[in-house]
């Protein structure tokens, strides 16, 4: 039973981490969508050694509230976006 619980647990983390990086591809700027996905790496990587319950808990919630703040951001970035691309989107073909 015990291992039945921690499988959907592990299931439903993956489900989270998979959304954050989908909701990191919705940034239109190629700095905030950069960060979000560097910072969930980060984020998923610093928990990922929680053992207590409560813990792994706490965390899971947290990272559902964070989930909600980006995709609410994403969305508001996508209302405004910039009309420029960042300099690291461009591709401009070196000419000699």
């Amino acid at each position: 039973m015990v291992v039945a619980a921690r499988a959907s647990s592990r299931a439903e983390v993956l489900t989270m981490f998979r959304s954050f990086l989908r909701v990191a591809r919705k940034f239109t700027d190629y700095n905030i969508r950069e960060y979000t996905k560097r910072r969930t790496v980060d984020g998923f990587r610093q928990n990922r050694n929680l053992s207590d319950p409560s813990a792994i808990s706490s965390a899971f919630s947290d990272g559902k509230a964070q989930l909600e703040v980006a995709n609410r951001q994403a969305l508001v970035y996508s209302l405004y976006a910039p009309k420029l691309k960042s300099v690291m989107e461009v591709q401009n073909p070196i000419k000699h």
